[in-house]
C-alpha cells in the first residue's frame, strides 16, 4: 500500500490545524512533487545522453579522419643488381638514387624526361636509402634480382586511398594525368598494396607524411612521465604526510594549504612560463629536454597529488592509529607501517590520474621548446625530443594533406594511452581500496 493510503485522511499539524491529505489541494501538491522528481531524472538522463553524444561525435570524427593513416600505400619494385653499378665492398659509397631511378624506369618501359621525373616523384624521396639500408643489413641481396617494398609519396598515397578527385582539371590537383596512368599500370600488375602502417609507431618525425611516425614523441613522453613521477611521487607523499600528521595548526600552515589548493587550479601555461624563466633562464638546462619538461609537469602535478594523499590519509580510521600507538609503536612507525600502506591504493590511483593529465598537457611543453623538429627518438632525459601533444601540434600546423590524417591518428593514440592509464587507476581502486 502507498504512504497516502496508510496514513489517516485527516491529521493535525504542529500548529493545531487540521490537514486533509485526501483533499484536492494535497493531491495536486503530491502530483506536482512527483512531476518535479521525474523532470529532475529526465534532465539528468538528457545531460548524460548529451555528453555521450558529443563524445561519440568526437571519437567518430577523429576515427573517420584518421583511420587512413593506419595504412600506407606501398609499391613493390624489382631491381637487378647484376648490372647495377654498386660498390660491393662499401655499398654506402654507391649512387643509390641513380640505381633506384634506373630500376623503376626499366620497370615501366621508355618514358620522356618529364615523364621520368613525374614517375620518380611517385615514390617517397627516401626510397633509395631505404633500399640501401636493407642491402647493408643483408648483403646477400646483391647476388641477383630482388624485390623491395617502399612507400609511395603522399600525393600518390592520397590517390590510392581515393582522396584525389580525378575528374577535376589537371591543374587543380597534385597528381597529373600521366601519374594516374602510371599508377593504374602498377595497380594492374598487383604492385600496389596498403598494409598496416607500423611506421606510424616505429618511425620518428619527418617532413614527408608517408615517413612520419610517433616513435620520437612516444619515447619523449615516456621520459617526461618518468621524470615527473620520480619527482612528484615522493615529494608529494612526503609533503602530505608532514602537513597531515606533523605540521602544527597555525596561520603559516593554513597559508600553505590555501596556496596548495590555489596552485591546483593555476593554468598549465603559468607553469610553462615558470619553467622557461627558472629552469632554462636561471639554471641553464638544455632546451627541449625531457628533464625540463618532466620538472615542469611535476610542479603542475604536485598540488593535486598532495591533496589526494592528504584525503587518503584522513580516510584511514583513527582507531588504527590509536591501536598502533597503544601497543608501543612510534608515530613514524604508525604512519609508515599502518596508515600509509592502507592509503596507498588511493594514492596510486591519484598519481596515475595526475600523470594522465600531465601526458595530455601541451602549453607548458611548447613554452620550453619541445615542439622542435626531431628526427630521432631521445635516448635519455637530456636529449632534445618532442611529446605526443606537441607532435600533434606540429602536425596540425603542417600544410601537407597527409598530416591531416596523421594528426587525427596521433590524437587517437594519445586518447588510447589516456584510457589505458585511467583504466589502470580504476582497476587499482576497485582491487585494493578498502572501505571503512
Amino acid at each position: 500500500m502507498s504512504a497516502a493510503a496508510t496514513q489517516p485522511a485527516v491529521q493535525t499539524s504542529k500548529r493545531g490545524t487540521a490537514v486533509n491529505w485526501q483533499s484536492s489541494e494535497m493531491l495536486a501538491l503530491r502530483k506536482k512533487r512527483y512531476a518535479a522528481d521525474r523532470r529532475l531524472q529526465a534532465y539528468g538522463m538528457l545531460a548524460i545522453f548529451f555528453a555521450l553524444g558529443f563524445l561519440v561525435v568526437l571519437i567518430g570524427t577523429l576515427t573517420f579522419t584518421g583511420y587512413r593513416a593506419f595504412t600506407q600505400s606501398m609499391v613493390t619494385i624489382d631491381i637487378d643488381f647484376s648490372s647495377a653499378e654498386i660498390n660491393r665492398e662499401n655499398p654506402m659509397e654507391s649512387n643509390w638514387r641513380t640505381i633506384f631511378r634506373k630500376a623503376v624506369i626499366d620497370d615501366v618501359g621508355e618514358l620522356s624526361r618529364s615523364e621520368e621525373r613525374d614517375y620518380f616523384s611517385m615514390f617517397t624521396s627516401s626510397a633509395p636509402f631505404l633500399i640501401r639500408d636493407q642491402i647493408i643489413a643483408d648483403p646477400s641481396i646483391l647476388d641477383g634480382r630482388a624485390s623491395f617494398t617502399v612507400p609511395m609519396s603522399d600525393p600518390i598515397d592520397q590517390l590510392a586511398k581515393g582522396l584525389v578527385d580525378t575528374d577535376l582539371p589537371e591543374n587543380q590537383r597534385r597528381v597529373n594525368d600521366k601519374q594516374i596512368e602510371l599508377f593504374n599500370k602498377l595497380e594492374a600488375k598487383g604492385a600496389i598494396s596498403q598494409p598496416f602502417n607500423w611506421g606510424l609507431f616505429f618511425n620518428s618525425d619527418s617532413r614527408f607524411p608517408e615517413l612520419a611516425g610517433l616513435a620520437g614523441a612516444i619515447s619523449g613522453s615516456f621520459w617526461l612521465l618518468l621524470v615527473c613521477f620520480l619527482i612528484s611521487f615522493p615529494v608529494g607523499i612526503a609533503a602530505a604526510i608532514y602537513l597531515e600528521e606533523f605540521a602544527p595548526k597555525n596561520r603559516f600552515t593554513d597559508l600553505i594549504e590555501i596556496n596548495i589548493n590555489n596552485l591546483a587550479a593555476v593554468p598549465s601555461v603559468v607553469f610553462g612560463l615558470l619553467g622557461l624563466a627558472v629552469f632554462l633562464g636561471w639554471f641553464g638546462l638544455p632546451r627541449s629536454a625531457p628533464l625540463v619538461g618532466g620538472m615542469v609537469l611535476a610542479l603542475m602535478t604536485l598540488p593535486t597529488l598532495i591533496i589526494v594523499t592528504r584525503a587518503s590519509l584522513k580516510s584511514v580510521p583513527s582507531s588504527i592509529k590509536e591501536a598502533a600507538l597503544g601497543v608501543g609503536a612510534s608515530k613514524h612507525e604508525t604512519i609508515l607501517h599502518h596508515i600509509l600502506p592502507l592509503s596507498m591504493p588511493t594514492i596510486m590511483t591519484g598519481t596515475i590520474i595526475g600523470l594522465a593529465q600531465a601526458l595530455g598537457e601541451t602549453a607548458p611543453l611548447l613554452l620550453i621548446g619541445m615542439n622542435a623538429f626531431i628526427t630521432s627518438p631521445p635516448s635519455g632525459v637530456l636529449e632534445a625530443s618532442t611529446a605526443l601533444p606537441t607532435q600533434i601540434y606540429i602536425w596540425a600546423d603542417s600544410p601537407e594533406r597527409g598530416f591531416v590524417a596523421r594528426t587525427s591518428a596521433a590524437i587517437l593514440v594519445l586518447l588510447g594511452f589516456l584510457v589505458l592509464m585511467n583504466s589502470i587507476a580504476i582497476f587499482l581502486r576497485q582491487r585494493f581500496e578498502r572501505r571503512w
